[in-house]
């Protein structure tokens, strides 16, 4: 095998994947957040799979232990995941404010205490109700640690509570946070210097803010947008030269194509065009079509 058919596996040899005889399930495992920043590191061609809120494949709920392992079970991959506040303030696993769509309750997820959400099931994509349960944050740290690498979306949780949860789990080397201006990654940095971020970075103005910060670029992705368009190789360019990776998300574009051939040529296309990471509802499809 050739450096460059090395460097097209999920993770540079620094990442540490192995596929569990146990639990029969593809792990990532880092043993210090240096480790982990160093894994992330941009190289040419490599290809990273990120779960959007895990998968809706298979008959998984979104946001759940039962989705991530069931990717795990497929291929390598991180997860963007969704944490909001029960009325009780335990951060637990639902996207939108209310249950209906995710769950066989009813109203918002603040009008209830962590207690009475887990009488709860969840729904799958199409709206039936599964045997899973909601997960709490807590449940899904702990569960990831020695996995995969878990991205926490910005819901409802203050920032203060966020960067908390972190500490109390020593969470450096398997946690990040979604942020979305200068202002969020600053506070994260200042909470701790090695809390990893997935950057929002879609234009030249925000190219520009970062960029004026001061702050490193050691210690992030970065999310440019939904779409392949050519003003993406400018920030390709931009970022790759200060060695960090960029990523697509296809949830809200070409997860919804018609066809399973038309979202793999898309899928090939995004890291053709020089993402490193795609992130999808679909990751064990995506699995398939960059393999």
């Amino acid at each position: 095998m050739n450096a460059k058919s090395i460097t097209t596996i999920f993770m540079l040899s620094a990442m540490m994947v192995s596929q569990s005889e146990a639990q029969k399930l593809f792990t990532q495992k880092f043993k210090s957040a240096q480790e982990m920043h160093a894994a992330f590191k941009y190289a040419p061609n490599k290809k990273i799979i990120s779960g959007h809120r895990g998968t809706i494949e298979e008959g998984m709920p979104e946001n759940s232990i039962p989705a991530f392992e069931a990717v795990l079970r497929h291929t390598p991959a991180i997860f963007e995941i969704d944490p909001r506040l029960t009325k009780d303030s335990i951060p637990v696993m639902v996207h939108d404010v209310d249950l209906e769509r995710t769950t066989n309750g009813h109203g918002k997820v603040a009008d209830y205490t962590w207690k009475e959400l887990q009488k709860l099931r969840l729904k799958d994509h199409h709206g039936n109700v599964t045997n899973y349960r909601i997960n709490s944050l807590d449940e899904v740290i702990r569960w990831a640690k020695g996995k995969t690498i878990l991205n926490l979306d910005k819901k409802d949780l203050p920032l203060e509570m966020t960067a908390a949860i972190i500490k109390k789990h020593n969470a450096y080397n398997w946690v990040w946070v979604t942020v979305h201006n200068v202002e969020q990654a600053k506070f994260y940095l200042t909470q701790h210097p090695d809390q990893y971020m997935s950057m929002h970075i879609k234009d030249q103005a925000g190219l520009d803010s970062f960029d004026s910060s001061g702050l490193p670029y050691n210690r992030m992705i970065v999310y440019i947008g939904p779409e392949i368009k050519a003003s993406n190789q400018k920030m390709y360019d931009f970022f790759h030269a200060r060695g960090v990776m960029c990523m697509i998300s296809s949830a809200p574009t070409y997860d919804k194509l018609e066809t399973k051939s038309q979202r793999a040529a898309k899928y090939q296309e995004v890291f053709e065009s020089g993402a490193s990471i795609l992130e999808s509802d679909l990751p064990i499809e995506v699995s398939q079509a960059v393999k």
